[in-house]
């Protein structure tokens, strides 16, 4: 059995890591990242900061200002904000309009990156699941959804299909993945499921009990994969429905596990 490492006692020194979401009760990654802080024996912290959308810019402007906080991680629903606010973007992020972790530079300005793309991707390979020459068909053009797209064009998958309710937010991804990858994505306001091989719920619906389903498992194609992007409760009801029906089913921790390395070099934690 391997034993958890003693915690870094928190003093006058340690350095700031943050998550900001709406809500943050089911963040993961201070589980993930204070073990990897303690394991290398860095002085660091990561806490999570329940921000509402209408106190977001002046929660992230106060941040930026901390002088001891060097990193600001970002989930649901900050993600395109998080892009605004940046004073630097990565190509990943100009592609998907949406960033999920920043960095303060030593010129003080805040670099943002996008990792939730090539972490489900990983993710999603590890567990046997690899979308090159696959059809897929994503729910959800928010965020995560817009950045998984992208990893999922880079993976090579030969068809991706995205739905969203929001048409400008559709047609702005599709036209920024088109620029990339030419005739490879599909939009609709509706999920287009009947010959997906892998099925992608990239929304937030399914974080709470009562969430309607982000699309009816009875219409799933016989065969594919249901992957969802929530990581708690792990077993979501679209996840338990799809199970039920005979699918494979791919768990949303698989992708922040897939960005557990990339997040480790890019804040530079050795």
């Amino acid at each position: 059995m391997t034993s958890t490492p003693p915690a870094i006692p928190i003093s006058g020194t340690t350095r700031l890591y943050v998550v900001l979401g709406d809500p943050v009760a089911q963040v993961q990654s201070p589980a993930l990242m204070n073990p990897l802080f303690a394991r290398r024996e860095l002085d660091a912290v990561l806490v999570p900061v329940h921000a509402g959308p209408e106190h977001f810019d002046q929660i992230f402007d106060g941040l930026r200002r901390i002088s001891n906080v060097d990193g600001i991680f970002v989930t649901v629903p900050h993600k395109a904000a998080a892009r605004r606010l940046a004073d630097r973007c990565s190509p990943m992020v100009e592609v998907t309009g949406s960033a999920n972790a920043l960095r303060r530079e030593a010129d003080g300005k805040w670099y943002a990156e996008n990792f939730d793309g090539i972490g489900f991707v990983t993710g999603l390979v590890e567990a046997g699941f690899d979308p090159e020459d696959r059809q897929v068909a994503l729910v959800g053009a928010g965020g995560a959804g817009s950045a998984i797209a992208a990893a999922l064009l880079a993976a090579d998958a030969a068809r991706l299909s995205v739905c969203d309710l929001d048409a400008a937010k559709l047609g702005g991804l599709h036209s920024r993945l088109d620029a990339h990858w030419p005739g490879r994505t599909f939009t609709a306001a509706e999920p287009d499921l009947d010959k997906a091989d892998i099925v992608v719920n990239a929304t937030p619906l399914g974080l709470r009990w009562d969430d309607p389903l982000p699309f009816e498992p009875h219409l799933l194609p016989a065969g594919c994969v249901v992957a969802d992007i929530i990581m708690k409760p792990r077993e979501t009801r679209l996840l338990r429905e799809a199970a039920a029906r005979g699918h494979r089913v791919h768990h949303g921790i698989h992708m922040l596990g897939g960005q557990l390395d990339s997040y480790r070099a890019f804040f530079g934690l050795g």
